[in-house]
């Protein structure tokens, strides 16, 4: 069996790691004759997926940014597909990542290979007519938000809810102590976990506020930056040279960061799941080139941006986006959840609310281990 993935965001690396360490778990002895390939990060190659093409190469957000990049996401998106042509997988698997992955399934769709979406883009909220896309080249949706089961069935397509696969992963218990020591941390005072998210253009847009946030609240905390597995740490590091405030540490660990830390500041996106999980207070931030919001306001069909907030159906975090996304407001927005008080129960009590929603019923196996079932299900296959 060959099967190609297709992940382009830390996420969706994450997603697709788990993935394949399922399937090969519910293979067997087998699973020796069995082949990933395709799109992902140092994760997925971990896991055993030979990559065609990094992640890294293709992780950028928004309308003129992709415009800026396009001949070489171009070049790389083709080589994908002749990677596909020559080795002639039984299945692709394709995670989020909607403008490089729903033009994939098109080509795919071409050359008869059946193609199963882990991790709906959201329709829901951004470009609907794409729905038709889906129609016409997924064999079938494997979803991570309840309410996306019944989006797609009131739409004649087939979708599954497996679980969200944050909800498996064992909370982290990182002894304070030794992470303090493993990067140089006071442990007199409080943490403040600074995420400015895992591609290079929203990194280099919502960083430098992140930054002249922790100069307004001053040294009287502790910030740490965990780079994402797409992010070149080096390059984080260049960043930071310019900065003249409190000194931020980068991690590698951007859970274990969360857990320890009082309070955060989390780009929109996959992060911001993860902090609620955790039980960590944070604001949400988000920030596109001045042309990308332009365009792509006029599409988004939702007043709320946090997915805690969407899965809640109320506002549970602040959401500071684009023009209301300033250093001033990110501070009083942290100021109001870093002691304890109403504000802070009252968060913490609603992000328990949005952990108990993406719980699946059925808890006898992992949120992986169900999509592994439905992918070998999708094929006519057994485990």
């Amino acid at each position: 069996m060959r099967l190609l993935f297709s992940a382009g965001e830390a996420s969706g690396e994450a997603y697709g790691a788990s993935l394949i360490t399922a399937l090969r778990n519910l293979l067997g002895p087998s699973q020796n004759n069995v082949n990933f390939f395709g799109v992902g990060g140092r994760q997925m190659e971990q896991a055993g997926c030979e990559l065609v093409v990094n992640a890294k190469e293709i992780a950028v957000v928004g309308l003129a940014e992709v415009v800026e990049h396009l001949p070489r996401i171009y070049r790389l998106f083709h080589q994908v597909v002749q990677e596909a042509e020559r080795r002639r997988p039984d299945a692709a698997v394709v995670i989020d990542f909607p403008d490089f992955n729903f033009r994939l399934a098109g080509e795919l769709h071409k050359r008869n290979i059946p193609v199963i979406y882990y991790v709906s883009p959201q329709l829901w909220a951004w470009r609907p007519s794409r729905i038709e896309l889906v129609r016409k080249y997924v064999r079938k949706m494997l979803v991570i938000f309840p309410f996306e089961v019944d989006y797609y069935r009131q739409r004649g397509i087939e979708a599954e809810f497996v679980g969200h696969p944050l909800t498996d992963a064992a909370l982290p218990t990182p002894n304070r102590e030794e992470f303090a020591c493993q990067y140089s941390l006071p442990l007199e005072k409080l943490w403040i976990a600074l995420l400015p998210g895992s591609r290079r253009g929203e990194v280099s847009r919502i960083f430098p506020r992140l930054l002249e946030t922790a100069k307004l609240l001053g040294p009287e905390y502790v910030y740490i930056t965990p780079v994402a597995s797409t992010l070149d740490p080096e390059w984080m590091k260049t960043l930071l040279e310019k900065h003249s405030g409190p000194p931020i540490r980068l991690s590698s660990d951007a859970r274990a960061s969360l857990a320890l830390c009082r309070a955060a500041a989390v780009a929109s996106g996959t992060s911001t799941v993860e902090a609620a999980l955790l039980n960590t207070p944070f604001a949400m931030v988000y920030q596109v080139a001045p042309l990308t919001w332009r365009l792509g306001r006029r599409l988004v069909k939702l007043d709320r941006f946090a997915m805690p907030n969407l899965i809640a159906g109320r506002d549970v975090v602040p959401e500071l986006v684009q023009a209301g996304f300033t250093p001033e407001r990110l501070c009083a927005a942290l100021k109001t959840i870093l002691p304890d008080g109403p504000a802070r129960t009252a968060m913490i009590s609603g992000l328990a609310d949005v952990r108990r929603a993406l719980q699946s019923p059925d808890q006898r196996i992992s949120a992986s281990e169900r999509a592994a079932c439905a992918v070998l299900q999708a094929l006519g296959q057994t485990a």
